[in-house]
C-alpha cells in the first residue's frame, strides 16, 4: 500500500497512523479512524474546492460531497494510489458537477479575493496590501477565465504541487493530455496577467 505520510503524533503520545491504514482501518468499520482522515485532509481539500468553483458555500458542498462519496466507495480505493489523489479525483468530479449545475457565470466575491494566491505564475507581487489585493483579483479572475479542463492543471500543478503523474491519475487523462493543458492554460495566463510579469 502507499502509505502518505501521517502529520506527526496524535494527541495521547501515539504516533499517527498513516493515511493507507486510516482507509484500512475506516474499511474495517472504525468510524474514528474516517473522522481522523476527514480531518488531516479537510482543510485542503476546501482550499482545492474552492480554486476550482470560486465560492465558498458551493466549495463547502463540493467536500462535503467528496467526503460522503469517499466513504461510500471506501472499497474501490486503489491502493497503489495515494489517498491525497484519490480524495483529489472524487473532488475534482464533484467540483465539475456543481460547475455544470450552476452553469458558467463567475462570480468573484471580493471578501474571499484576498486570500492567497500561488506565486508559482511569475512576476511581481505589490507593495502595499491594495496592490497585493488587486493581483489576487485579477488572478483569480484569469483562472475562472479558463475553460474549466485548463483550471483543473493549473490548480492541481501550481497550487496542489501534484506531479504530472499524480494529475493524470487525478484527471484519468493520459500525461500528455496534462502536458498540453497545462502549456495552453499557462500560455492563457501569461496574455491574461501580462502587467505582472517582469
Amino acid at each position: 500500500m502507499s502509505a502518505d505520510s501521517s502529520n506527526g503524533a496524535a494527541a495521547h503520545g501515539k504516533p499517527s497512523r498513516t493515511d493507507g491504514e486510516l482507509v484500512a482501518a475506516a474499511r474495517r468499520g472504525d468510524s474514528q479512524a474516517f473522522d481522523e482522515l476527514v480531518d488531516r485532509h479537510a482543510h485542503r481539500l476546501f482550499r482545492l474546492a474552492f480554486r476550482l468553483v470560486s465560492r465558498s458555500a458551493d466549495a463547502e458542498d463540493v467536500v462535503q460531497e467528496t467526503l460522503m462519496g469517499a466513504f461510500r466507495h471506501l472499497g474501490r480505493f486503489r491502493e497503489r494510489s495515494t489517498v491525497k489523489t484519490w480524495l483529489s479525483s472524487i473532488l475534482v468530479r464533484q467540483a465539475a458537477r456543481c460547475l455544470r449545475k450552476r452553469g458558467r457565470r463567475k462570480v468573484l466575491p471580493l471578501h474571499e479575493a484576498a486570500s492567497e494566491v500561488g506565486d508559482r505564475l511569475g512576476g511581481r507581487t505589490g507593495s502595499g496590501p491594495s496592490e497585493q489585493v488587486t493581483r489576487s483579483l485579477d488572478v483569480r479572475q484569469a483562472l475562472q477565465a479558463l475553460s474549466r479542463e485548463h483550471r483543473e492543471v493549473v490548480v492541481l500543478r501550481e497550487y496542489e504541487g501534484m506531479s504530472y503523474a499524480e494529475i493524470s491519475e487525478v484527471l484519468g487523462v493520459p500525461r500528455g493530455t496534462v502536458e498540453s493543458r497545462l502549456f495552453r492554460a499557462r500560455q492563457h495566463l501569461k496574455v491574461e496577467l501580462q502587467g505582472y510579469l517582469p
